[in-house]
């Protein structure tokens, strides 16, 4: 897509062909997380309980490489918005040397810290090994997703939905047909095991990384070059202005995760499998909406650098209702289906009957939740991305935790009312803000 057309081009169908590729491969994405996980759990119970302990490190990952996203993204999209070539080729240099020095501290991780985050998590030798392994494969290895993540970035701010949509396209393929091999060893292949969940979720990525790659040297309208290349300090403070809220605000799932299986645990001994499974049914819907904001930041910071205040607003309203519709169709499963879905993860009967009004309970609080994710991107694309933060905050850390522990101490079942709780504040708290920020950053357009 020529970038002019996202300043022109009318809001409902731009959104839909910027966002839905991004949808689509994400749901991908979630799917091979799911399948990784359910390949896993036949292993034995504990290397799937190994992968829900290493699966908060793993979503810290996606958080630093989607706040810098975010930087990236709207840095971009505001310069080529306000038609300034070669300084959006120096934002899109200096995004990818970024993504280089995350991949240095996720490997400085996998170095020094992968051992002793299992240890305290877990006293059982075997789920510690197998999370220790795991962790040291796709930390140590994270190269390829963090590249991955830069060249999506540049596609999607340059106007292009569908390079992102084929680069987690083809790394997700190549996952899923790895997966089997190399966890379970068929015919020649050796049985690997954790080893080699890790090591075809590694090998997905670089995939992913080097299509990424390809397509971006293929770029026309916005040819980029390492010649003469030096990293600008301007830039790169700007990039981590933007990018290091919403990484801390996406990084906030990971603090939700770890202390509510430290909370949970202590009325449930359940809990901690419910809530691996939770999350990893989640994928599929907050997925989705990751690909509805990854295509509307750009947008909406691209009118934002244009001045299009009529276009914002359209956007964003556009936006919110495709949010609720998605998180509506979670709703309906989660209510109606929760039994067949924790049975995907071979639960049993001691776990089903503490889940299922655990998931139903849960499913009350998905369509704000949606709302809040959709609010929270326009925030960052318009450069707000403190009151990003501190929604972000509000649901993930200062309501639902506290929460949790008071009705777990009221009885154990409640606790999961924390989850919807949680939600409806945090999304009234997000409309009353963005009503605030429109009136003063957009009412002078």
């Amino acid at each position: 897509m020529d970038d002019a057309r996202m300043g022109t081009m009318p809001v409902c169908p731009l959104l839909l062909r910027m966002a839905w590729p991004m949808m689509l491969s994400m749901l991908i994405q979630a799917l091979y997380n799911l399948v990784d996980s359910m390949f896993v759990s036949r292993l034995s119970g504990e290397a799937f309980q190994a992968l829900s302990l290493a699966y908060p490190v793993q979503m810290f990952m996606v958080a630093v490489c989607v706040g810098a996203g975010v930087g990236l993204n709207a840095l971009l999209s505001k310069r080529l918005g306000q038609g300034d070539r070669e300084e959006a080729k120096s934002v899109a240099l200096n995004g990818c040397f970024l993504y280089l020095l995350c991949y240095l501290l996720f490997l400085s991780f996998a170095l020094l810290l992968a051992r002793p985050f299992m240890g305290f998590f877990t006293t059982d030798p075997v789920i510690g090994s197998a999370g220790q392994t795991y962790l040291s494969i796709v930390t140590g290895a994270s190269v390829g997703m963090t590249m991955q993540f830069a060249s999506e970035r540049i596609l999607l701010a340059c106007g292009d939905p569908v390079g992102p949509m084929v680069i987690q396209g083809v790394g997700a393929v190549v996952n899923l047909i790895l997966d089997p091999i190399l966890i379970f060893g068929p015919g020649p292949f050796p049985a690997l095991g954790v080893a080699g969940a890790a090591i075809a979720t590694v090998l997905g990525q670089w995939t992913g990384m080097t299509v990424g790659f390809f397509l971006l040297r293929r770029l026309r309208r916005f040819p980029l070059s390492l010649r003469g290349f030096r990293p600008r300090g301007d830039i790169l403070a700007e990039l981590c202005r933007i990018g290091i809220p919403a990484a801390a605000m996406q990084s906030l799932s990971s603090v939700m995760t770890l202390g509510l299986n430290k909370i949970m645990a202590l009325f449930d001994p359940s809990a901690v499998f419910i809530l691996g499974a939770y999350f990893k049914l989640q994928s599929f819907l907050i997925m989705p909406v990751a690909g509805l904001t990854n295509g509307l930041t750009p947008l909406v910071a691209y009118n934002y650098g244009a001045r299009s205040r009529t276009r914002i607003l359209a956007l964003t309203r556009f936006a919110l209702a495709l949010g609720a519709a998605i998180m509506a169709v979670g709703t309906i499963l989660l209510i109606f289906l929760p039994g067949p879905l924790l049975g995907l993860f071979g639960a049993e009967e001691n776990v089903l009957s503490s889940g299922i009004p655990a998931l139903r309970w849960i499913a009350f609080g998905l369509i704000f939740s949606g709302l809040s994710t959709v609010l929270c991107a326009v925030f960052q694309a318009l450069g707000a991305s403190m009151t990003s933060l501190a929604i972000s905050l509000l649901r993930q850390v200062v309501l639902i935790l506290p929460a949790a522990y008071l009705l777990g101490l009221v009885q154990p079942q409640l606790m999961w009312l924390s989850f919807p709780l949680a939600e409806v504040l945090s999304c009234l708290t997000a409309l009353f803000l963005f009503r605030h920020s429109w009136r003063k950053r957009l009412s002078d357009l």
